[in-house]
């Protein structure tokens, strides 16, 4: 099959990369920048886009069985928003897509997108803004709904280990059952051309944060220290940085969102184990 992989080399889309080779697809992978992947030297075609500007996408689709998308803003920008990227950036991309009468359109979306309380975090409602245009556009659709993945848990972790104290959000446990990302490559790759189907995902192991905090301690050889703070202070934060425009506003309430709201999904999938994934790979300093 000939795949479109837009957003490949990021941590997810070079794993689906990886993936669709592995099931002998031939695939165009495209992103702003492009490199070679390790392992899979010249058995994958690149390109380079920007999907904010339709014009670079002039063609790509062009002959294509399917389209994948990762496109997603992970980070602060002073220069471009979540409905930016998330959303017209993915509209781009999948207004290209039925010019060119490609057959499947495959988003990697957020647990909980569409949630009404989601609404005011801009990097939830951009996506949920994204799949209802999907929904609504006549074209073969897949959407994957992810709670979260093993490097990004390990991420936040590691720097408050470090400090030797994790604060977390509110006075509840908050639960979840993130997933790594090879494991949702596999199954992306293996559900791209279901018909009208969207798919909320995690990992076969479900922690509250506490628990995760005290494996980080652990493989730091380090007492637990946890303190609770009250999530509104996010808010806070939030609206400081909105108010000096520093980029930040939209990955602070995403993380607000994440701490606070429990992240456990009913499809449960995958061999990754979050628990060894922390004793391999959540040493601070490493």
């Amino acid at each position: 099959m000939k795949v479109l992989l837009c957003g490949a080399y990021g941590k997810l889309g070079t794993d689906i990369l990886k993936e669709l080779v592995k099931q002998g697809h031939e695939v165009l992978a495209a992103d702003l920048k492009t490199r070679e992947i390790e392992g899979i030297e010249g058995q994958y075609e690149k390109v380079s886009v920007d999907v904010t500007r339709p014009d670079t996408l002039r063609g790509i689709c062009e002959g294509k069985d399917a389209v994948i998308t990762t496109v997603g803003l992970t980070g602060s920008s002073q220069t471009v928003t979540a409905y930016d990227i998330d959303y017209q950036g993915n509209l781009n991309l999948l207004n290209a897509a039925k010019r060119a009468g490609v057959k499947h359109f495959a988003y990697v979306s957020v647990l909980k997108a569409d949630n009404p309380r989601a609404a005011k975090v801009p990097m939830l409602d951009a996506k949920a803004k994204m799949e209802k245009e999907l929904k609504n556009s006549g074209i073969s659709y897949t959407i994957y709904r992810p709670t979260g993945y093993f490097y990004d848990i390990v991420k936040v972790f590691k720097p408050m280990v470090q400090k030797g104290k994790v604060t977390l959000l509110g006075k509840d446990d908050i639960s979840c059952n993130v997933i790594d990302t090879p494991d949702l490559a596999e199954f992306i790759v293996s559900h791209m051309t279901e018909n009208n189907q969207t798919y909320n995902i995690g990992g076969t192991e479900t922690y509250t944060y506490q628990e995760i905090a005290g494996m980080m301690f652990k493989v730091n050889g380090k007492e637990p220290q946890i303190s609770r703070a009250p999530a509104v202070l996010f808010d806070v934060l939030a609206f400081v940085n909105k108010v000096k425009k520093t980029g930040k506003e939209g990955v602070l309430r995403f993380s607000k969102w994440t701490l606070s709201e429990s992240m456990v999904a009913d499809i449960h999938y995958g061999k990754g184990s979050l628990k060894k994934y922390i004793e391999e790979n959540g040493k601070a300093g490493a």
